[in-house]
C-alpha cells in the first residue's frame, strides 16, 4: 500500500493479530488450515476493497475509527476537501470537513450508529473545504464490523458541484437574459404582477415604459454583433443606474427593454419618468472606437388606466411604442384605447391586403400625362387600386404605408411591376399610340438588394425596354439612398430609362442634390399647383422649380391640375406636361384603351 493507506493497513493488521491469537490453541492441522483460509480471505478482501476505492477517482472516500479519527483518505478526498492524506490522518472528522453548525448533530449520529445501530441515512450535504468554502456532496455511509468492539466507518462522498452549478446556470438561463443579466419576460411578468398587487393594496399607480432602440439592425450590420451586444450591455447598466431599487427592468427581445416604475401617479411624475429614460440615451455610446449617438422610441402604459395585469400593461405599452415608431426616431407615445383600435384596424387591413394579393383583388388604374402645349397624351402613370369584394374602395394613402411597414411592400411592388409590364406589352401588341408607363417605387422597395435585377427581369419577360417603362421615386428616397441604389439608378439612366422625382418640393429643401442624382424629370407636387393661382409664394416656388428643372435639362410635370386657371398659369410658366383631373382621372385599363383608341375624347380644355 502507499503511504496514504497506512492507517487502513494498520487496522487490518490489528484485526489479523486478533484472529491469529484466537487460534493459538488450535494445534492440529485442521485449525491451521482454518487460520490460513481466514488470512487469505482478509488479504483478498483488502485487495478488492483497495481496488474498488482506487477505481473511483471522482468519488471521495474517507475511513474513520470508532472515535471518528481518519484512518483512510483517498486522492479524490484531497481534491474535494483540500487536505493531503498526511494532513488528514488521525484527525477528527468534525475538525476537518464538518461545518460548525453541523458538528454536534454529526457526532451524535455517529455515536448512535456505533452504540445503537441507528444507521446514518444517505443525504445531500454541504461539507467544508480546507479553505472554509462549502462543498455540495451526496454522502453515503458504510460501517464495517459494526457488531465488534472496533467498528470502522467509511464515508463515500460524490461531488455535486458541477451538478449544482449546472442547476444554477439552468435556473439563471430560464429566468434571466444571458447578455444583460436582466430578468427575462417570464420573470419580469411575475415580478410586475406582484408589484401591481402591491400597488392595488396601497392605492398607488404604476408606469411602464417600453423602449425600442431605433434602427438597431443597422448597428449590427455596420459594426457587427459584438459591438451591438456591447451597446445593449451598456444601455442596461445606464438604465440600472437611473432607476430606484424598487423599479424593475427586463430585456424582452434583441433591442427592446421595459422599465416599470411602481408607486407613481400619472399626473405628478409621468413626464419626469419619461425624461429620465430619455436621458439615459443622451450621451453617445462608445462602439468600435468611435462615439455613436443612439435614439429609441418609447411607448408608455399606466396602471390602472391601461390594464391591471402585467401582460396587459406590456401589450399596451408595446402598442404605444409601435405607434411612436411611425413618428420617427426618438418619439414617445402614450397608450389609449383609440390608438389600440386604430392599430388593430391596421393589422386587419394588412391581412386583408395579403388576401387581396392572393385572390386577385388588386388592379391598376392609369392616369395620362398630357402635353401642356398640344394636349396630346404622352405617357401614363400606373396607380394601384384596391376595391374589396364587399365595402368601399380602400385608398392607397391608407394601405401602401401599411405595406411599407411590413415585408408586404415587396410582394406589392412585384405585383405592380408585373401588371404594368403585362399591360404595356398588350397595348404594344395592339398598336395603341402610347409611349411609356411610369411605375412608383417606394423607399422600402429600393432597399431590397435585388430590386434592379427583378425590375430588369420583369421587362425582359415581356420584351420591354427603356421607352416602355419608367420609374418614379420621391426625393427622400434619393436623399437616403446608399451607393448600391445610386449605382443601380445610374445604370438604368445610362440605358435610357426615365427616372422622375415624384412629389417634388415636399421633401428636402435643398436643391443642390439634383445635379448629383440620375434623374430625367421632376413632378411638382399638387399642393403647389393647387394654391399657385392665389398664393404668390407657391407660384414663386413652382416657377423656380420649373426654371431649375429646365436649366438642368429635366422634363417637368405639374401634378393635380384641376381647373382652367391652374392650366393657364402652368402654360405661362412653360411647364412640359400636365397631369390631373382637369384632363383625365385615373381609369382602369379597359377604359384607358378606349381613350387611347380615340373612342373617348378628353376634357374639352385639353387643346384649348
Amino acid at each position: 500500500m502507499s503511504g496514504r493507506d497506512t492507517g487502513f493497513r494498520h487496522w487490518l493488521a490489528r484485526r489479523w493479530q486478533q484472529v491469529r491469537a484466537s487460534r493459538t490453541e488450535a494445534r492440529d492441522d485442521s485449525a491451521r488450515d482454518d487460520v490460513e483460509v481466514v488470512r487469505r480471505q482478509y488479504l483478498e478482501s483488502e485487495q478488492r476493497f483497495r481496488a474498488l476505492l482506487e477505481s473511483l477517482p471522482k468519488v471521495a472516500v474517507q475511513g474513520y475509527d470508532r472515535d471518528r479519527r481518519v484512518i483512510y483518505w483517498n486522492e479524490a478526498s484531497t481534491r474535494l476537501y483540500g487536505y493531503a492524506p498526511e494532513e488528514a490522518q488521525g484527525r477528527l472528522l468534525e475538525e476537518l470537513i464538518i461545518p460548525a453548525p453541523m458538528r454536534e448533530p454529526v457526532v451524535q449520529a455517529h455515536r448512535a450508529w456505533v452504540r445503537e445501530g441507528v444507521e446514518i441515512p444517505a443525504d445531500e450535504l454541504e461539507l467544508q473545504h480546507k479553505s472554509g468554502e462549502l462543498v455540495p456532496v451526496f454522502s453515503h455511509h458504510v460501517m464495517l464490523g459494526e457488531h465488534t468492539s472496533d467498528p470502522l466507518m467509511f464515508c463515500v462522498d460524490v461531488d455535486l458541484s458541477d451538478q449544482k452549478r449546472a442547476n444554477r446556470e439552468l435556473d439563471f438561463a430560464t429566468r434571466f437574459d444571458a447578455l444583460t443579466h436582466l430578468p427575462n419576460r417570464q420573470t419580469f411578468e411575475s415580478q410586475l404582477d406582484a408589484a401591481i398587487a402591491d400597488c392595488r393594496r396601497q392605492g398607488s399607480g404604476l408606469v411602464l415604459v417600453y423602449l425600442d432602440i431605433d434602427h438597431f439592425v443597422e448597428i449590427n450590420d455596420a459594426l457587427g454583433y459584438e459591438q451591438g451586444d456591447r451597446l445593449l450591455v451598456e444601455l442596461a447598466r445606464r438604465l440600472h443606474r437611473a432607476t430606484r431599487g424598487s423599479d424593475m427592468m427586463s430585456r424582452l427581445s434583441s433591442d427592446e427593454f421595459v422599465i416599470a416604475f411602481p408607486g407613481f401617479q400619472r399626473e405628478h411624475v409621468l413626464p419626469q419618468l419619461v425624461h429620465k429614460v430619455q436621458q439615459v440615451l443622451r450621451d453617445p455610446f462608445l462602439m468600435d472606437g468611435s462615439r455613436r449617438q443612439v435614439t429609441a422610441c418609447l411607448g408608455v402604459s399606466l396602471y390602472p388606466d391601461n390594464g391591471d395585469t402585467a401582460r396587459a400593461l406590456i401589450r399596451n405599452a408595446d402598442v404605444a411604442k409601435n405607434r411612436a415608431k411611425l413618428d420617427g426616431r426618438g418619439s414617445v407615445w402614450f397608450f389609449d384605447q383609440q390608438l389600440h383600435d386604430e392599430l388593430l384596424h391596421q393589422h386587419r387591413l394588412v391581412d386583408r391586403l395579403e388576401q387581396a394579393l392572393d385572390s386577385g383583388g388588386l388592379s391598376l388604374h392609369f392616369q395620362p400625362q398630357v402635353s401642356a402645349v398640344s394636349g396630346r397624351i404622352e405617357n401614363l402613370e400606373a396607380l394601384l387600386r384596391w376595391q374589396p369584394a364587399e365595402g368601399p374602395p380602400i385608398s392607397p394613402a391608407e394601405f401602401i404605408p401599411l405595406a411599407e411597414r411590413s415585408d408586404l411592400i415587396h410582394r406589392l411592388g412585384d405585383w405592380v411591376m408585373e401588371a404594368a409590364c403585362h399591360q404595356r406589352a398588350l397595348w404594344r401588341d395592339a398598336g395603341l399610340a402610347i409611349e411609356r408607363i411610369d411605375i412608383n417605387f417606394s423607399g422600402r422597395q429600393m432597399s431590397r438588394p435585388d430590386v434592379f435585377e427583378r425590375f430588369e427581369a420583369c421587362l425582359a419577360r415581356h420584351g420591354l425596354g427603356p421607352r416602355h417603362i419608367g420609374l418614379e421615386l420621391t426625393e427622400n428616397v434619393l436623399i437616403e439612398a446608399d451607393d448600391r441604389i445610386l449605382e443601380g439608378l445610374r445604370r438604368l439612366h445610362h440605358l435610357g430609362f426615365r427616372i422622375a422625382i415624384d412629389d417634388f418640393g415636399t421633401g428636402y429643401s435643398s436643391l443642390s442634390y439634383l445635379k448629383h442624382f440620375p434623374v430625367t424629370a421632376l413632378k411638382i407636387d399638387r399642393t403647389f399647383v393647387r394654391d399657385a393661382p392665389d398664393q404668390p409664394e407657391d407660384r414663386a416656388i413652382m416657377e423656380a422649380a420649373i426654371f431649375i428643372g429646365h436649366r438642368l435639362g429635366l422634363e417637368v410635370v405639374a401634378e393635380g391640375v384641376e381647373n382652367r386657371e391652374q392650366l393657364t398659369l402652368i402654360r405661362e410658366m412653360r411647364c412640359d406636361l400636365v397631369q390631373g383631373f382637369y384632363f383625365f382621372r385615373p381609369m382602369p385599363a379597359l377604359e384607358m384603351e378606349r381613350v387611347l383608341g380615340g373612342l373617348v375624347a378628353g376634357h374639352p380644355g385639353v387643346s384649348g
